[in-house]
């Protein structure tokens, strides 16, 4: 069962890349146009694969072999291991950062006080630090000790 679980959440990381390139592009090129039902529901599905992932992560971060495993098992030396630093801490610390990103930018149609064009640049920001945040949190497969294949159940 975590092995489909480890499998889903990777497929779910090209699905808010996707989403997040697709925000990103829809606020470049609506600068102008007024935030509408189109950018909000673009937000939400980000948000919603977010934190499915985010759910998924953590299931796996507290049942799974890599986190409090490995927190347990190296104890304070975790912090000294790269691979195992990664998955204890950085991966983890990344990604709920970004959701949290996500998050905040999917909300911004409710600030009144700002202009459209505002509110489309702070969404872009938004969308844009999450997908590099994300980019630099997943264990893409030439990483060496935290790799994983770029498409669920392939080999690296």
């Amino acid at each position: 069962m975590i092995t489909g679980l480890v499998h889903l959440h990777n497929l779910l990381r090209w699905i808010i890349i996707i989403l997040l390139l697709w925000n990103i592009v829809r606020h470049l090129t609506a600068a102008t146009q007024p935030f509408g039902k189109k950018d909000k529901k673009l937000g939400l599905w980000a948000m919603i694969a977010a934190h499915i992932t985010l759910v998924l992560g953590l299931g796996q971060y507290f049942f799974g072999n890599f986190g409090i495993k490995l927190l347990q098992e190296y104890g304070s030396e975790a912090m000294k291991m790269p691979g195992v630093r990664f998955w204890v801490v950085e991966h983890l610390a990344g990604m709920v950062l970004a959701i949290l990103l996500i998050t905040v930018a999917r909300g911004i149609f409710r600030k009144a006080n700002l202009s459209d064009a505002a509110k489309h640049r702070r969404a872009l920001v938004l969308y844009g630090i999450a997908l590099l945040l994300i980019l630099v949190s997943v264990p893409w497969p030439w990483r060496e000790s935290i790799s994983r294949p770029l498409f669920p159940g392939m080999t690296a």
